[in-house]
């Protein structure tokens, strides 16, 4: 099982913590090639440098400053990596599934299911509403987004799913020694990660709902399947098709993308649609394609950890 993948080793809680403390100065790390290009072009172009986000957003060309902030990722990726193999001394596959291989048949599946759905939503959208649309379609920036979102994108939200979905949630597990635990908890830092965002603030805290929910909807897939591929298919497809579609002033990916969105930000029903009927409809998709069941359990169940269990086939029984 996915969550017992975790070796329970001597020291574990102090290997977490520091863990953490090494992954969070990694993201730390990651930034300094980002303060270095504010500090150089502030010297160089004559202008104050930005200490807003919003200020940064605006400082470089939108493919610049996209490259620089998944760059951060890359850096937290070494982090994880690190922490994984030296720390834990586990492989980094003991924290993405619980299958022997990766199964790229799963990550593609989910992939192409919700690049297509955000295609056709977006589609959709715009031609019930074009007046709140522009279209910023330029050939050569939109090429080079492309080239930025393939190659980067899937390595910052795959950095973000072995956090949460991997080690946090296999970490949780360990302490409370059940699924929903881990589960409810990630969902939430999930979302509290998304606090900052400038669409928190135009939209008001009601869309922490949709970034809670979907924290949760991750969590769940991951736990049903026993492994993370089909989180980190829908994850990478979503932020690729967000960086590649629509663009507005005020959401946090600022980009080269097709169409911008000069509507006024508001908060309406249509921010829960995802939560209360998409995601339900994807769980359903799942289950159906890779035969879930025993869902109270894969859920809410206890954990038996890796050294537990060891014990228990020694003594002749699993409890």
């Amino acid at each position: 099982m996915f969550l017992e993948k975790i070796n329970k080793s001597p020291n574990i809680a102090l290997k977490y913590l520091l863990g953490f403390f090494i992954i969070a100065l990694f993201y730390v790390i990651g930034q300094f090639p980002l303060a270095i290009a504010l500090i150089v072009k502030s010297f160089t172009s004559g202008k104050a440098m930005p200490i807003t986000e919003a200020g940064i957003m605006k400082f470089f060309s939108p493919n610049v400053t996209l490259f620089l902030m998944l760059l951060i990722f890359v850096f937290t990726m070494l982090g994880i990596i690190i922490v994984v193999k030296y720390i834990h001394k586990m492989r980094l596959i003991d924290i993405i599934t619980s299958r022997e291989k990766v199964d790229w048949k799963r990550i593609f599946f989910a992939f192409v299911l919700w690049g297509l759905f955000s295609l056709c939503s977006t589609l959709i959208v715009y031609y019930s509403s074009p007046e709140n649309f522009v279209l910023n379609f330029k050939p050569i920036p939109f090429l080079i987004l492309v080239l930025i979102s393939i190659t980067m994108l899937p390595i910052q939200t795959s950095a973000e799913e072995f956090i949460f979905r991997g080690y946090l949630m296999q970490g949780f597990g360990l302490l409370a020694k059940n699924r929903w635990f881990p589960l409810i908890v990630t969902s939430a830092l999930f979302g509290l990660m998304h606090i900052m965002n400038p669409e928190v603030e135009k939209m008001g805290p009601i869309i922490m709902v949709y970034y809670i929910g979907t924290g949760l909807f991750l969590g769940i897939i991951t736990l049903m399947d026993d492994g993370m591929e089909l989180s980190l298919g829908f994850h990478a497809a979503n932020n690729i098709a967000t960086a590649l579609l629509v663009t507005s002033e005020w959401s946090a990916l600022q980009t080269e993308s097709v169409f911008k969105d000069v509507s006024a930000p508001s908060v309406s029903y249509e921010i829960l649609i995802p939560v209360v009927v998409v995601f339900p409809l994807l769980l359903i998709i799942f289950s159906k394609k890779y035969n879930w069941s025993n869902w109270k359990e894969k859920l809410t169940g206890k954990i038996i950890v890796a050294k537990q269990i060891e014990n228990n086939q020694d003594d002749g029984s699993i409890e």
